[in-house]
């Protein structure tokens, strides 16, 4: 029997067609959807999906992920540009998870841009 467990971004789409092929290394079409997989990895653990998504005037030398942290959900709040067409974007959201503190949300204005054909995070700030 195959299982077809749900995306970790909220999309409502099985994992091995939302965020798996662009996890996997396929571009992402939209910013959005480069948002969406970029949480999956903070879910999945996978740095290596992290690094290699981010902008590389902006990326770290090195990103420790906590293993305590459990990202449980993600709410898309505004999307500006970061179409297939566009160059830059900005993506909105709300990310909900837990740590040995208890509940938390990371609410950010996330900046995208094309790097090399593909997109790629450029810096993020919280809003208001």
């Amino acid at each position: 029997m195959v299982v077809h467990s749900p995306c970790p971004c909220g999309s409502g789409d099985p994992s091995a067609s939302c965020c798996g092929p662009i996890l996997e290394g396929a571009p992402a079409p939209t910013a959005e959807r480069l948002m969406r997989s970029r949480f999956t990895a903070f879910a999945l653990g996978d740095r290596a999906h992290l690094l290699r998504s981010w902008h590389p005037a902006t990326r770290p030398a090195e990103l420790e992920l906590d293993a305590a942290t459990r990202w449980r959900r993600l709410q898309i709040v505004d999307a500006v540009g970061g179409g297939e067409g566009d160059a830059e974007g900005v993506v909105e959201f709300r990310a909900s998870y837990r740590d040995g503190e208890g509940a938390g949300l990371l609410h950010e204005r996330s900046r995208f841009a094309r790097h090399e054909g593909r997109w790629v995070y450029l810096d993020g700030e919280q809003p208001g």
